[in-house]
């Protein structure tokens, strides 16, 4: 009895040793993942030597290869510098969209929560009506209004996920605003706009933290989906959307234009989605 009670200790030890051994080396892919991302968008020169706006028609279409690794458009343009430097149009739309979405429904939540009443009630109808419409609808609707480009793209998906963020921070603000050291400092005098900036704001914006991990990669698609239909970044600029978009006519023949900016997006998002788990992990502990 005792040699099976011991055996059976190792063996749950071991899967539980092996688990952590997953999810740190998951973990660190992810970083790395990201981190790569984030030097493409930075500098990426270092990491091709190509033009990715350099057009030569004697190397167009040709399949990936030692001198051009992801192959070469219909241009004749190295795809892998395209994909390299598209990762800064990717990245700067789906960062003004979350600072936007942050701005905006961080805004309207602490407006809701602490304020209470008809500011609560106007400002969760007007949630509520956004929530309602397809996201991506009305993404289109409000690029549209805006204009064509990858900033108005970032500023129409940052408006959409604004509600998501807005309905977050309304329910911390709902929670802190009873707290003993708010209590406190409303008993002192301290002004409202000192007490929101010092104690409400910080103290309510953590849980976001996660959040804004999921919202960045949810920006990524979405913002990509809009440069394939042609409303983020136009030609000749590289973005990875608009890099699926150039090579679609191809699909059946020179698979490669499609693949490997679609797979980019694939993975950059799936990291960003891991990392926002392992942050939502490490809040609620």
């Amino acid at each position: 009895m005792t040699r099976a009670l011991e055996s059976s200790t190792r063996r749950a030890n071991i899967v539980a040793a092996a688990r952590r051994w997953v999810r740190r080396a998951s973990l660190l892919l992810a970083v790395t993942v990201v981190g790569l991302v984030l030097l493409w968008a930075i500098v990426p020169q270092l990491f091709t030597g190509f033009d990715p706006l350099a057009v030569d028609t004697a190397a167009k279409l040709r399949p990936p290869s030692s001198r051009h690794w992801f192959g070469t458009d219909q241009l004749g343009r190295d795809l892998y510098s395209r994909v390299v430097f598209g990762a800064r149009a990717s990245l700067s739309g789906s960062a003004i969209a979350v600072a936007v979405g942050v701005v905006v429904g961080s805004a309207l939540g602490v407006l809701a929560g602490w304020f209470a009443g008809f500011p609560d009630s106007l400002v969760m109808r007007i949630i509520d009506v956004l929530l309602s419409i397809p996201g991506f609808l009305l993404a289109i609707t409000i690029v549209v209004l805006l204009g064509f480009g990858v900033a108005q793209a970032g500023i129409a998906v940052g408006l959409t996920s604004a509600a998501t963020f807005a309905r977050l921070i309304r329910a911390q603000v709902l929670q802190v605003r009873t707290s003993n050291y708010v209590d406190a400092a409303v008993t002192s005098g301290a002004s409202t706009g000192a007490i929101l900036w010092r104690h409400v704001i910080p103290n309510s914006a953590r849980p976001t933290v996660s959040l804004i991990t999921v919202q960045f990669g949810i920006a990524i698609i979405w913002i990509a989906s809009l440069s394939f239909l042609g409303l983020g970044a136009q030609p000749p600029d590289p973005e990875w959307g608009r890099l699926v978009a150039d090579g679609r006519n191809y699909i059946a023949t020179r698979g490669w234009l499609t693949l490997w900016p679609g797979l980019t997006v694939v993975v950059v998002v799936l990291a960003m989605n891991h990392l926002s788990r392992h942050l939502s992990r490490r809040t609620l502990s």
